[in-house]
């Protein structure tokens, strides 16, 4: 039976884990390696690992890493970052990893989605939508290259464009609340939720476990992901790796889909 997932999103500059606001002022929490030890133990459902620099600066996937956190994880990794060909689906996919995820690549040529699906399998291939709104804070657009480059689309057309392309999955993510811990956005969920029928991670804004169980109640079987809330604690922003228990993620996620079924 297909239930929510709450998944840790792990970011990787100059390969150490890094945490943004916004996707500007990169903080080093730490080594990822060590990350996904911990998360092993807390029996995560989930793990996304991407590369933020890669496409900005033109890098190829770091196999040798992506290697190394396979080899180490005990749960679903989806890895992005750099990928722009059909032989790093492969490799990446033949190193241990579930799924590949694409950004610039699937907005510059989305013909790399239908390739890939038929390659490796529809559900392996992720596509990350990263979000902002214009000056005017009315209209969402679709950004590339870690926030640094505008395109043609808006969410929902690359959505739309994902899905007819063969993409497996869609993960959602607000620029404008990475790193504040203030919500999801989730209005703009909402939008593409209505657009699409493939299964859609959100990230971007959880502050809380409540965030998660709001956009559990919100959609259902829905991907939440997450941040700061699990590498932070505290207004202080100390480092500390958490993730809540069995027992209490069973209890958040059996509520949630409760309320939202009666919602129904």
């Amino acid at each position: 039976m297909l239930r929510p997932r709450i998944i840790p999103c792990l970011l990787i500059q100059n390969d150490g884990l890094v945490k943004t606001r916004n996707f500007k002022e990169p903080k080093y929490v730490g080594d990822p390696i060590n990350a996904v030890r911990i998360f092993n133990e807390k029996e995560v459902d989930e793990i996304m690992v991407i590369d933020i620099d890669a496409s900005v600066r033109r890098r190829e996937p770091n196999l040798e890493m992506i290697k190394n956190l396979a080899a180490e994880c005990r749960m679903p990794l989806c890895y992005g970052g750099g990928v722009k060909t059909i032989e790093q689906v492969e490799r990446i996919i033949s190193l241990g990893v579930e799924k590949v995820a694409m950004s610039s690549a699937a907005v510059d040529a989305p013909d790399i989605l239908t390739k890939a699906a038929v390659a490796v399998g529809s559900q392996s291939i992720v596509v990350v939508i990263d979000v902002k709104k214009d000056s005017s804070g009315n209209t969402y657009g679709v950004f590339t290259h870690n926030g640094k480059r505008g395109t043609r689309f808006s969410p929902l057309e690359l959505a739309r464009v994902a899905e007819q392309h063969g993409a497996g999955e869609l993960v959602v993510n607000s620029i404008d609340r990475d790193g504040m811990m203030t919500g999801y956005d989730l209005e703009l969920a909402a939008q593409v939720r209505d657009s699409v029928s493939l299964p859609m991670t959100i990230l971007g804004g959880a502050g809380s476990l409540s965030d998660i169980a709001e956009l559990i109640r919100a959609f259902g079987t829905v991907g939440a992901a997450a941040g700061s809330l699990f590498v932070f604690k505290g207004r202080l922003r100390a480092v500390l790796i958490s993730y809540p228990n069995r027992d209490d993620k069973d209890t958040l996620i059996a509520g949630a889909m409760r309320e939202q079924y009666r919602r129904k």
